[in-house]
């Protein structure tokens, strides 16, 4: 019998100044049984960052075929992919091929280390941002979460009301 996946729920405020976008979201995020507490939260600091009417959270690990985060047009094709963590080339080539655009949020200690081993410069319609220091997030999961998500300058906070976490991207493919 497959583990069930784990239910978390999430208030989630934002101030994006770069966006110009200022919204409260209530989501409902599945933990999958293999997940990260970590991984989750990067899915949900990336829907905080492209929030905007039809996102939503795909499939996950539970499927390859999947985003961990979409937003599809009315017709059902994908618009926007976005990936967390360290996906393969072969994975990603399939993204670009079925997605207007798509944003992959590498993390973890080895995404240097998997950029300097990828040749993405073909996909025109790429971008890959890295988020260092994302293990702290794991400090503001909880399973009912009130969060926070703060926008400015290229500058990231995301805090539960008790704990704010600083991150700053590094953006290394356009």
């Amino acid at each position: 019998m497959a583990l069930a996946s784990t239910i978390f729920k999430a208030d989630l405020g934002i101030a994006d100044m770069e966006r110009n976008h200022y919204a409260s979201h209530s989501l409902t995020i599945a933990l999958h049984p293999s997940e990260t507490l970590e991984r989750m939260m990067v899915r949900i600091l990336a829907f905080g960052l492209h929030a905007e009417e039809g996102l939503s959270f795909g499939r996950g690990l539970s499927s390859d075929e999947e985003p961990a985060v979409q937003k599809r047009n009315l017709t059902g094709d994908i618009e926007l992919w976005i990936d967390v963590g360290l996906p393969d080339a072969r994975a990603v080539r399939k993204a670009c091929n079925r997605s207007d655009k798509v944003r992959i949020y590498a993390y973890g200690r080895a995404a240097r280390i998997w950029w300097t081993q990828q040749d993405f410069s073909r996909h025109e319609n790429l971008s890959v941002i890295l988020l260092p220091d994302t293990a702290e997030l794991e400090k503001i999961a909880s399973r009912s979460m009130n969060l926070d998500l703060s926008v400015q300058e290229g500058n990231i906070w995301i805090g539960n009301g008790r704990q704010s976490i600083h991150l700053e991207p590094v953006r290394l493919k356009s």
